[in-house]
Formats: C-alpha cells, structure tokens, sequence
C-alpha cells in the first residue's frame, strides 16, 4: 500500500497561514494526500506558535507539526507541547525540555506515520545534544509496527542535514530540511529506500529577506543599525515536498517539490487568512 506525504517548509506568519488554508484543499485532491506534516515555528507574527493557531492548522488538515530554535518563543505553546500528541519539540533539546520527542498518527488507509525533529548544532543558538545520537535514541523508542518516519532536520549547515540523510539512510521514510526558508534542488531516493531534500524551503511571502521585510532587513544589513523585522506581506508561496512510501517497507519510492504561487490561480489576490 502506497502512502501520500506532504511536508510542509517553514510557516511564517498571517500570509504562510494564508497560503497554506487556500493551497492545501487542492493539494489535497491532486496528490490524494494521507498526511501532512508543517514546520510551524514561525506561524505567530513570524516566531513561535500559540494554542490558537495550533488548532486553526489542525482544521487546515495539517495532522503533525514540527517546531525549531523559536519553539519556546510563546510561551502559551506550552499547553499545547504538554498535551498535544500532534506536535513534536526536537528531540535534542535537554531531557528536561517540555514536549514530545515523537508523534503518531494513524492514516485513514490504516499505516501509522511518526514524526521527529532534530535540530542542528552548526551555527545554532539552542544549547542541544548531539542530534545524531537523539535520533538513534528515539528511532528505537518507536513502536516497530510503525513503519513510515518522517524526520524533520531544522538545521543552517547543510553538510550536517547531508550528514544526518546519509545517517539515517534505510530507517526512516523521509528526511527534510527546514530554518534556512530556501528550497533546494537536490530532492533524491537515497540508496537504501530514504527520500531526502536539503530543505523544502519557506511557505510565506517570498518579496522579502526570509520572510521579512526586505527594506528593514537591508537597512540593517547597510547600516548596522536595528530595525523591527515585520514580517512581510507580499508573493506569498507554499513550499514543500511530496513523498510515496510503501507502507509496508518503509521505503520511499517517489519525491517531488512543491511550489504553489498566485500564477497556479489557487491563491486569491486578497490577502484574508482562510478560517
């Protein structure tokens, strides 16, 4: 039986959310999805998530979400890392850390997906564990009928996501790249059945520096001087990839990139966040 993954790159803000309630149905249909994964560390004003928002993407269709650095940034989030099983902290922060290593879903075609987030410790703030060896940690505490991982590597480096694909080859489904907000080109089926992307790139507005505005960003960059970094508003895209797996191996068979912009017809001009 073949399984239908999305996963979903770094929501930032009002008009990732935006996107994301208007792309989705439709993606839906076109790849008969059976679960969708989105990073949401930057769906609140771009940093953190709040209780209210967690639920507006479950309604979306989102079944597991994945966080970053920004994880603790709201700290009303933390209601929602005690009590969810759908949300997951990266499993190399400290043991004492509040949250989830993994979650679980069950797909409406029966296989179970699971979930894990690492982050990466090359020019990153979080104080964290080795992520190599949390993820060995957590890969044995997964039930083994559980056959279908989905890894979400929330990393700058991308020598340590190549590293941590290579790591992981043959034991887990998918391996996927998040933080950097920019998509790259070298989605692959590695050797021993992992698909394997650097990083799926951002769902927000792309007429920006990373999802802020580019004119406060670039007098910072020119003058040394701070300046709020809003989030921006304009082109907003989804951005993400698209994964079969045979759900009885584990195995991935299939990966494509996905960008949805205003040109697919599917996002309107008015930018209104879908309820």
């Amino acid at each position: 039986m073949q399984i239908n993954l999305l996963c979903v790159g770094d929501l930032v803000g009002r008009p990732g959310r935006f996107v994301l309630s208007h792309a989705l149905p439709h993606l839906m249909r076109q790849y008969d999805l059976h679960c969708v994964v989105c990073n949401a560390e930057n769906a609140a004003g771009g940093s953190g998530l709040t209780p209210q928002l967690y639920d507006k993407l479950r309604r979306y269709g989102v079944d597991l979400i994945t966080l970053g650095d920004h994880i603790y940034r709201r700290s009303e989030v933390i209601s929602v890392l005690e009590t969810s099983d759908r949300v997951v902290r990266p499993a190399n922060l400290p043991q004492a850390a509040v949250g989830r290593t993994f979650a679980i879903c069950e797909t409406q075609k029966g296989p179970k997906v699971a979930v894990v987030s690492l982050l990466g410790r090359l020019f990153m703030k979080p104080m964290t564990d080795c992520p190599f060896k949390a993820v060995d940690r957590v890969l044995g505490q997964i039930p083994p009928e559980v056959k279908i991982v989905v890894v979400d590597m929330h990393a700058e480096a991308t020598s340590e996501k190549i590293a941590m694909g290579w790591h992981l080859d043959g034991r887990v489904s998918l391996l996927f790249g998040t933080h950097t907000h920019v998509p790259t080109a070298d989605e692959c089926i590695l050797p021993r059945g992992t698909a394997y992307i650097t990083d799926v790139g951002m769902t927000g507005p792309y007429d920006s520096v990373l999802g802020r505005r580019k004119d406060r960003v670039v007098r910072t960059m020119i003058t040394g001087m701070p300046s709020p970094f809003d989030v921006a508003v304009d082109d907003p895209r989804l951005c993400g990839v698209f994964v079969s797996v045979d759900s009885t191996t584990g195995k991935a068979d299939f990966i494509e990139r996905i960008r949805i912009d205003r040109s697919s017809g599917l996002i309107p001009e008015t930018d209104t966040e879908g309820d």
